[in-house]
């Protein structure tokens, strides 16, 4: 795996790949991780220090994770194996742990570079738990995956993690420089077909480079936008559907609807559509934002949400996508409330502690004579008959205190419920004073 690349413009080889020849000789040459490695970072320190903890490198694809890896065992003179968690088992690790014993008490010990290591299951992490503790081996894993969620608590006690950023115009830009210096002419591109292949790479270093060998070998006329895209192909969106990308984006989706920013919202939308999110998968969660985050606010916002959902199996993409799309929109743009929300969370409680308390007698019904006599819908007041269509008359178990579990709040259709509850709350007061006094 070849991730972030410096000048190597001694080792020109025709038939080998650009991002082999451009791969860094030493820390100095690589590019967009100045945050670990420049003074003051944590691997800075540790290499002046003249030690190595092991480490998880958790960056996207092309940041330089097995390149740093090669580097630091170069700095603190430790022989490197690196093996990948998708193509090794417990044999293979069992040989690399024997190799580095050997290689220990001959006085070298070892750097290993696990590739993808949250691919390997528990008991495999942990089988790397001693060898690490007795020092016979330095970890560095990569993972383009949340550690936290991907690895063993064990494990992750024993390294130190390090986020590695994507590339962007500030790193690319110099490894096309570096690439122009290599092959001793500039890339056929315009202006403004360089920033097209920059935004192409979406911050991934290798596959960049794999896309600036292709340009060069097409030939010297200078291509345009329109023509580069001829020659290139976007790379496919870092994005899986079961994995960190895929909840990362959903909660951008989320957080930007609750902010009321329509625009976000569209854009995380649209790249969880690119990325070919379950269309319905996101219709499930525009339904939840609205009973969520709007409510009673705009009561329409679950029928828009559920018509999206509605209209999409109808038409089917890409033609349903837009009412999927009309859905986002009209929720962003909604009032906001969670106020039913927090009285469902509330209300749930007080049931669970409150326990198997009975109604109050007078809003049972009583179709037997013994309940009659028990007192079963003993004094109960028809609303419909009552001045204004209220009554006024307590619901709640006769052992429990009134509660207000549902505050609405001050905006959309609950401004209106809240005048609602005020008056009849009012009222409430008035008729039990009223009855109180008789």
């Amino acid at each position: 795996m070849t991730d972030l690349f410096g000048d190597k413009s001694d080792e020109i080889a025709g038939d080998r790949p650009l991002a082999d020849r451009l791969r860094p000789s030493t820390l100095a040459d690589v590019v967009g991780q100045d945050h670990l490695l420049k003074e003051g970072g944590p691997l800075r320190r540790m290499l002046d220090a003249g030690w190595l903890a092991s480490l998880i490198f958790w960056g996207p694809p092309g940041s330089g994770k097995t390149t740093i890896a090669r580097l630091l065992a170069q700095e603190v003179d430790l022989h490197f194996e690196q093996i990948s968690a998708v193509f090794s088992g417990v044999a293979d690790l069992r040989k690399v742990f024997d190799a580095a014993k050997l290689r220990k008490q001959n006085g070298r010990k070892t750097l290993l570079f696990v590739d993808e290591i949250h691919r390997f299951n528990r008991s495999q992490q942990d089988g790397f738990l001693p060898f690490v503790e007795d020092g016979t081996i330095t970890l560095v894993g990569a993972t383009t995956e949340n550690p936290s969620f991907e690895l063993n608590g064990a494990l992750l006690s024993r390294c130190q993690v390090l986020v590695l950023e994507r590339h962007d115009e500030n790193s690319l830009g110099p490894l096309l420089e570096r690439t122009e210096t290599l092959e001793k002419r500039k890339i056929p591109l315009d202006d403004a077909a360089k920033d097209l292949l920059i935004h192409l790479a979406d911050g991934d270093g290798r596959f960049f480079l794999n896309m600036v060998e292709i340009v060069f070998r097409t030939g010297r006329d200078v291509l345009n936008s329109d023509q580069l895209t001829n020659v290139i192909s976007k790379k496919a969106p870092a994005y899986d559907k079961d994995r960190d990308g895929h909840y990362n984006l959903i909660s951008a989706l989320h957080k930007s609807m609750r902010g009321s920013d329509v625009d976000a919202a569209l854009y995380w939308f649209s790249r969880m559509m690119d990325g070919g999110e379950d269309r319905l998968y996101l219709c499930r969660r525009l339904v939840r934002f609205a009973v969520e985050d709007i409510g009673m606010a705009d009561p329409q916002a679950l029928v828009q949400a559920n018509a999206a959902k509605e209209a999409f199996q109808f038409l089917g993409s890409p033609e349903g996508d837009l009412a999927i799309a009309q859905s986002v929109i009209y929720l962003a743009t909604a009032p906001k409330s969670n106020a039913a929300y927090k009285a469902f969370k509330l209300s749930a409680k007080a049931a669970r502690k409150a326990g198997s308390l009975m109604p109050p007698k007078h809003i049972l019904n009583a179709p037997t004579d013994l309940m009659k006599d028990l007192g079963y819908g003993k004094e109960y007041a028809y609303d419909h008959d009552a001045e204004g269509g209220f009554s006024g008359q307590d619901y709640f178990p006769e052992e429990m205190k009134r509660q207000a579990y549902y505050k609405p709040v001050e905006r959309g259709f609950e401004r209106d419920i809240a005048k609602r509850l005020d008056y009849w709350a009012t009222l409430r007061k008035k008729r039990q004073q009223e009855e109180g006094s008789q």
